[in-house]
């Protein structure tokens, strides 16, 4: 083959990725635009039956502003009707084919979607493209300058060379410290190379999930390979499990994902690197130019620890999940059953290769169930309970001395106000308060605060009071309570005239 036949195979084979096919069909726009607009930042799963109704919403509605959207079947390519109504279920069983999303069960058994490592990858692209921005700025220069720096410190044998780079910094620091302490000026960037600094590092931060989602399915994928080298030997059940453990250590080492998380997985384990990251940020987004960043950015930008922490995660419990699942096979596997099952399935297809041969598209072959229905008799649903014919207990006779003797001098004194004897206190006094007082313990019941109110109304001098004052009254118990109300001056008002239609009132009321 010639140069260009090679060159040609290899890229006609990074064009057909999932990621590229994603970015260059027709709909392509509406899809990624679906995809960021139900996978927002902030979440990373979302159960099947919301996501088919946002699926057929948001397809709906770019489809009504004339844009260009799937239809129900874009994993061949070919040209479909995009005037029909989406179907969400359908558009989202073609996008996992596509391995575009990942359809799984959550901790709950509920089914879920997630987006697969090429969807990110698309998706950042986007960000990365749609972004205002040169492609080689200041800070990303230096950010290769001092990597290169650094690693090539790392990379040095000769100690006497790696001491002179550290007394070499070792100075540059102390000379910045001495000339900071002796009060000269701090000097910080400007707002447009920290916007260039801030773009920079954005871009890199874009790019996590995808490569933490990548690691996932690559764990995933080597289980898989694992288990299915599992279900096809036929050796003593030890000599697998010693295989399987001596497999499951080198996991992480067997691809160069695999590397590369052990190798962030050991850098993110220290806490006090990651309580400065988070320091850092927070001192970048306290620049003045951050002002001028959006509120989604600003999140974006602080969450980066949290992505980092999720990534994580999200691997160690697919490797978690999936070493469970082998546990479990190995503990359970029966070889011989298998093989057994092997054969019968073989046999079904063969018997149905040979019915498609010998029949036409329109003939119909009964098939009985297997295994056939068990025909079982009605079963007894209640049986019998001896309590249901117990007879009830005796009802119990009503004790007639629960109840105490009433009289009616005790319902009088729980009773309502005595208009009587609150008139006649009144006739003779020229104080509402003190005709109050005057009564006898067993006639100053709070109660009665209510009839001197009643024998008081129309009086200008307790309508328009304007101060209170205490009313001691006794409780039937014998205890003594002051409630405050205004008083009224009886002087120049006789009482028996000035409520003759109040006693009357009364008297009815009694």
């Amino acid at each position: 083959m010639t140069d260009v036949d090679l060159e040609f195979a290899r890229v006609r084979a990074v064009l057909d990725r999932p990621t590229l096919r994603l970015m260059s069909r027709p709909t392509s726009a509406a899809v990624l635009a679906v995809f960021r607009t139900v996978f927002d930042r902030d979440v990373q799963y979302v159960p099947a039956d919301r996501m088919h109704l946002q699926v057929e919403e948001h397809v709906a509605r770019l489809q009504a502003t004339g844009a260009r959207v799937p239809a129900s079947d874009q994993t061949s390519g070919e040209p479909t009707d995009t005037t029909a109504r989406p179907n969400g279920r359908a558009l989202c069983r073609d996008w996992v084919a596509a391995q575009w999303l990942v359809r799984s069960n959550s901790p709950d058994g509920d089914e879920q979607y997630s987006l697969t490592s090429h969807a990110l990858e698309a998706l950042s692209m986007v960000d990365a493209l749609a972004a205002d921005r040169a492609l080689i700025s200041e800070s990303r220069l230096a950010m290769i300058v001092d990597a290169v720096h650094r690693w090539a410190a790392r990379a040095e044998p000769d100690p006497d060379v790696q001491v002179r780079r550290l007394d070499a910094q070792i100075a540059e620091l102390q000379a910045e410290r001495d000339r900071l302490a002796n009060g000269d000026e701090v000097v910080t960037v400007d707002d447009h190379r920290m916007r260039d600094g801030y773009t920079n590092i954005s871009d890199l931060i874009r790019q996590l999930p995808s490569d933490f989602k990548r690691v996932e399915e690559a764990v995933a994928a080597m289980h898989r390979s694992i288990v299915e080298d599992f279900r096809q030997e036929v050796r003593p059940i030890g000599e697998i499990l010693d295989d399987y453990l001596a497999r499951t250590d080198d996991l992480m080492q067997a691809t160069p994902e695999g590397r590369a998380f052990e190798g962030a997985f050991e850098l993110l384990r220290d806490d006090a690197l990651l309580l400065r990251l988070r320091d850092d940020i927070a001192t970048i987004l306290a620049h003045p130019f951050a002002d001028t960043l959006g509120s989604g950015e600003r999140r974006a930008f602080r969450n980066t620890v949290g992505i980092l922490r999720q990534g994580i995660e999200d691997v160690l419990a697919q490797r978690r999940q999936l070493t469970a699942t082998l546990r479990d096979q190995i503990v359970a596997h029966d070889v011989v059953r298998d093989r057994e099952l092997d054969a019968v399935l073989r046999s079904v297809n063969r018997g149905l290769a040979s019915w498609i041969e010998q029949g036409s598209a329109r003939d119909r072959v009964p098939l009985g169930l297997l295994p056939a229905t068990a025909e079982v008799g009605t079963l007894r649903e209640r049986f019998h309970d001896p309590d249901n014919d117990a007879v009830p207990p005796p009802i119990e006779e009503p004790d007639d001395d629960v109840f105490e003797e009433l009289d009616v001098e005790s319902l009088r004194r729980h009773g309502g106000p005595l208009l009587a004897e609150l008139r006649a206190a009144l006739r003779d006094a020229a104080d509402s308060a003190d005709a109050f007082h005057a009564l006898p313990p067993e006639q100053r019941r709070p109660v009665e605060l209510f009839g001197l109110a009643h024998l008081l109304t129309g009086n200008d001098d307790f309508e328009t009071a304007t101060h209170v004052v205490p009313h001691r009254t006794v409780r039937p118990d014998g205890e003594t309570v002051t409630f405050h109300m205004p008083t009224a001056s009886l002087t120049g008002a006789p009482a028996d005239t000035q409520h003759d239609h109040d006693h009357d009132n009364g008297q009815e009321a009694r």
